[in-house]
């Protein structure tokens, strides 16, 4: 079955770019380490790869990974580059765990989604180049003012002199949130 939107039977082209029983059983591609798998046949890995693709939108992800993988819980690595994805998922931040995201090449259009990544304790590396978002005047001053955790952005170590801009650029472009005042305030 495809992983479409709601599982509509009009649905001629997978939002996945690909079909989600093919992810549950065809090979992963053989690379440079021995593929594991655990008694039940489920992948030994912390990492996913589903770059270059035309995926859209991560309708049902979760129930894919834990199908696909033995410790999903441990996913800490995720390649979704170069596929058509307009957001960023909230379900990406169901991985806690979660070190290292490729989004570059995607259709990212708002700055605002990665607030979203703000939850992910453990995330350091993250990719967004070559999306809408990367025109944005301060693109990287807000992604690091929003991560501040991370070590790498786009390819590019994160410096002192980095984080100092974004702590800046933060100051002067986003406004505090206004704090009611309560009647016993006066």
């Amino acid at each position: 079955a495809p992983c479409c939107r709601g599982m509509r039977d009009s649905c001629s082209e997978p939002p996945w770019g690909l079909h989600r029983s093919d992810l549950l059983t065809e090979e992963p591609r053989a690379g440079p380490k021995v593929i594991k798998r655990s008694a039940e046949g489920k992948l030994l890995t912390h990492a996913l790869r589903l770059n270059n693709n035309t995926i859209n939108e991560l309708t049902d992800f979760t129930s894919t990974m834990e199908q696909l993988l033995e410790y999903p819980e441990e996913l800490s690595w995720v390649d979704l580059s170069f596929n058509d994805l307009p957001t960023i998922d909230p379900v990406l931040t169901m991985y806690p765990n979660l070190r290292a995201l490729n989004l570059h090449g995607n259709s990212i259009q708002s700055l605002s989604e990665v607030d979203k990544l703000a939850i992910l304790p453990r995330l350091r590396t993250l990719t967004l180049h070559g999306n809408p978002i990367e025109e944005e005047k301060g693109y990287r001053s807000y992604v690091l003012s929003v991560l501040p955790q991370l070590k790498s952005f786009d390819f590019s170590g994160v410096t002192k002199q980095d984080r100092s801009t974004a702590t800046i650029w933060r100051r002067m472009n986003v406004k505090p949130k206004k704090v009611k005042k309560r009647r016993d305030d006066y």
